[in-house]
């Protein structure tokens, strides 16, 4: 019985032994070795690196202040793999973290791995039907909405990984860790799904006390809070974004934009992830390891111009793809568009000028994608000094206020209910008609009711 009790959390097996890539994941297909002159590069690039950031980092903020340009050139080309965790670290500013709060990690870290040891050792002490009525006491004190999220979840991150693969093994153990630990410092956010590829990244390139303080960084602010409020409940943040990605992308490319409306295909549908998780959730890992390079030196812009790039890439394919077929196209980029050589620097050259664009498809504009977002955003939450949405209650009907045009253009590029980021509802496009949506006749103000969706009272409720 103790034996049956204590195999439950143990790590199990190891893996069979398999061919895996340099990263650590499973090989799909045998790669061709480096050449001579490409290993050569890269410890050029090394030296370049370990010469600019200094031993252990000293040199790193002094080099960033004298040559910012050159410091963003080099993490454009790619961090070296061999110091890609400690330049995170100092990119990111965690590193000051960790050093300014010695200690705060282990008694969150000592509490969580000591909590399994403590729950064995009583159900071992108990007996008989007493050794029930503790479990039930012990699981029903110790564990938590997150705790119980967080090992569901554990499996399912980067299961083709070496470091991941074995049950309750040491990388399990260290992401549990890593987790639980951020749930308890940061409680307004706990755990939210997607959190664990953000975790399991880090951790193939740190410690769990780094990555713990990374994400950290990332989420509550260092130098800077790349995804400081994108797992609010809700997603919000996440709505938002989707939102306004769907904007640049009609701006961008208004034939696409066009199509895609004309299907009903929503950024909701396909572009989710790359938000919640920075394309670590199902993108090639050589290319998630580029975009983060960039994404924690220059922010949110990046998961933009990239997904941007993504779709010019495949503009002229996408643009003749009837529904079912643009959805798997979506979620199923060409090997060749994901070479993080070729992806890039399409992604770095999008600014807003019509040489930018596909051919023919481009309405010219004088800002830069990241200034058009940044103008985006203040649309969004706020229009000529009043919100883009207001609700009144008048009698028994719940009446939601759209009180510019912008935020019209909003509701009728709405053609799909999210629930939550994993679930949408497909819904016609019928109706979000102009003509379905009625004027107050002593404001110009747009004025949103129930029925004004029809058979679709949802996307009101969506709305408000």
């Amino acid at each position: 019985m103790e034996k049956k009790i204590i195999d439950d959390y143990e790590p199990g097996p190891l893996p069979s032994p398999r061919k895996m890539d340099r990263f650590g994941f499973l090989k799909q297909e045998i790669n061709n070795p480096p050449d001579g002159l490409a290993k050569g590069r890269e410890e050029r690039r090394v030296r370049k690196w370990r010469k600019m950031i200094g031993v252990g980092g000293s040199d790193w903020k002094h080099y960033v202040r004298r040559k910012p340009h050159v410091v963003k050139r080099r993490i454009r080309k790619g961090i070296p793999d061999c110091l890609r965790g400690l330049v995170w670290q100092l990119i990111s500013g965690s590193r000051d973290l960790l050093l300014m709060n010695p200690g705060v990690y282990e008694p969150y870290h000592l509490d969580f791995r000591g909590k399994l040891q403590f729950v064995l050792e009583l159900k071992l002490k108990a007996k008989g039907d007493d050794m029930g009525a503790v479990g039930t006491q012990l699981v029903i004190y110790e564990t938590s909405a997150s705790e119980l999220d967080i090992i569901r979840d554990i499996s399912r991150t980067f299961p083709s990984h070496v470091f991941f693969q074995q049950r309750h093994g040491p990388g399990q153990r260290s992401l549990y860790n890593v987790l639980k630990a951020y749930s308890v410092y940061d409680r307004d956010v706990g755990y939210v799904q997607g959190m664990g590829f953000l975790a399991g990244l880090l951790l193939l390139y740190m410690s769990e006390e780094d990555a713990f303080w990374l994400l950290v960084a990332l989420l509550k602010g260092a130098v800077h809070a790349p995804m400081e409020g994108l797992y609010q409940v809700g997603l919000p943040l996440v709505q938002q974004y989707l939102c306004l990605f769907d904007l640049l992308m009609k701006e961008h490319m208004p034939k696409l934009g066009e199509h895609f409306t004309q299907e009903m295909i929503n950024p909701s549908m396909y572009a989710s992830q790359w938000f919640i998780t920075v394309f670590s959730y199902s993108f090639p890992f050589h290319l998630a390891l580029r975009i983060w390079d960039v994404f924690l030196y220059e922010g949110v812009k990046i998961v933009f111009k990239v997904g941007l790039a993504l779709l010019k890439y495949r503009h002229d394919d996408l643009v003749k793809l009837p529904f079912e077929k643009l959805i798997h196209a979506l979620r199923n980029f060409p090997e060749d568009a994901m070479d993080p050589d070729t992806l890039l620097p399409m992604a770095y050259s999008i600014k807003g000028e019509p040489s930018a664009l596909c051919p023919g498809d481009w309405t010219p504009t004088p800002s830069t994608v990241s200034r058009r977002l940044e103008e985006l955003k203040q649309e969004y939450n706020k229009k000529d000094g009043k919100p883009s949405l207001s609700i009144e209650i008048k009698g028994n009907q719940k009446q939601t206020r759209l009180n510019d045009p912008w935020s019209l253009k909003v509701a009728r590029s709405l053609v799909v209910v999210v629930v939550n980021p994993y679930c949408t509802k497909h819904l016609s496009a019928t109706a979000l008609k102009t003509s379905d949506l009625p004027v107050e006749s002593r404001s110009s103000d747009l004025l949103l009711t129930p029925t004004a969706f029809g058979s679709h009272p949802e996307i009101f409720q969506v709305l408000t």
